[in-house]
């Protein structure tokens, strides 16, 4: 049974990170940030393009130096992904990864330094055609709203963001997103909720330094689920402290659970029991690594015995309800049966026939749809 998405999002402006549009009607971004040294170019453009791979949308890149800068512009010559670049405190940096085909400058306009320098930082943006994002942290809030809150709150996070806001209104620059994160949730959810109403612009969402893997992951899909239910959100990044390529499984993950967006498998299994009629647990850690490469928006499902394996094997693209013989349903219908003996090796196959199928039918469609009009 499917329900329709309840799920209404904000309006925002809509702008381009390269050839993403962020914001509008655009589907939601997923985007992530390499943690490789930006001066060893071989092995940063080696994570951008595994990112890529996974899925990623856009990559945000530090540019901490001017050597970093310069290192910038050969990663950039080498891969075809938009790519921010992180800049802080110097504005020169700025001036020069823009020029360099920065597809977007991730500043905070108050920490850049004096007028005319944040002004010729808007001007290299505007003649560029590209966007800033304005990231404000509750880790690195200005001092003197440290000592007007007492400590990080949602208003406090709302009105530094204000603060940079204003900068980039009196210098007629619409162009940019926003971010308000923060390691609590709660605090993060209360300062997007308030922000969402005062501007028009995008908003990229995260909870920053949000842990490890399974903790960050929890925090993350929490606080991200709540505003993304809420509808705000226009481009995300699961921070994580591990692989860069895991926040981007997990972001996609999270956007296909909210059904914001589809893209590979979505795999439905039971968490197994004493009733299982196979190792349900080995065969999904197996099969998900095979099946990683596959794009095709499918459902499939695996289920260890009978009691619930044909209910939800009728309604997925491929089923597998355990049995003796397990049995294989194909678009919700009964197509064969399998031993325990290559499960995984023909399950797989039947996946890549199912999602080749697929493939052709959703072509077709595309191809019948042109020629109407």
């Amino acid at each position: 049974m499917h329900f329709e998405n309840p799920i209404k999002r904000r309006k925002s402006r809509k702008i381009w990170v390269g050839d993403v549009p962020v914001g509008g009607d655009a589907p939601i971004s997923i985007q992530t940030m390499t943690n490789t040294d930006t001066l060893d170019v071989d092995a940063t453009v080696a994570q951008i393009q595994r990112a890529q791979d996974a899925g990623a949308d856009i990559v945000r890149v530090s540019v901490p130096s001017m050597e970093a800068a310069d290192a910038f512009g050969k990663i950039r010559q080498q891969v075809n992904i938009p790519l921010v670049t992180d800049i802080h405190f110097d504005y020169r940096i700025a001036l020069k990864v823009a020029d360099l085909g920065a597809d977007c400058l991730r500043i905070n306009p108050g920490n850049i330094g004096r007028d005319d320098r944040v002004r010729a930082v808007v001007d290299a943006a505007r003649h560029n055609g590209i966007p800033i994002r304005i990231g404000v942290n509750a880790g690195s809030l200005e001092k003197e709203l440290q000592k007007k809150y007492g400590e990080p709150t949602p208003a406090a996070l709302v009105e530094s963001a204000m603060r940079h806001i204003d900068i980039l209104d009196k210098l007629d620059f619409q162009d940019f997103k926003l971010s308000l994160k923060a390691s609590d949730i709660f605090m993060t959810v209360a300062a997007y909720r308030q922000i969402a109403s005062q501007i028009e612009q995008p908003l990229h969402l995260g909870i920053t330094e949000a842990g490890g893997l399974r903790g960050g992951t929890v925090k993350s899909s929490i606080g991200l689920g709540l505003l993304l239910w809420d509808g705000i959100g226009d481009t995300i990044r699961v921070s994580l402290a591990a692989d860069p390529i895991e926040e981007v499984k997990v972001g996609w993950d999270m956007l296909k659970s909210l059904k914001l967006r589809s893209r590979g498998i979505n795999f439905i299994a039971c968490p197994s029991c004493s009733r299982q009629n196979f190792d349900v647990i080995k065969t999904m850690n197996e099969l998900e690594t095979r099946v990683e490469d596959i794009r095709t928006n499918m459902d499939v499902s695996v289920i260890g015995c009978v009691v619930n394996g044909p209910g939800e094997a009728k309604e997925t693209d491929v089923g597998l309800a355990g049995g003796q013989p397990n049995l294989i349903y194909i678009d919700g219908k009964p197509a064969t049966k399998l031993g325990n003996d290559n499960l995984v090796d023909e399950l797989e196959a039947l996946i890549r026939q199912r999602a080749a199928e697929l493939d052709e039918q959703r072509k077709d469609m595309i191809a019948t749809d042109a020629s109407a009009e």
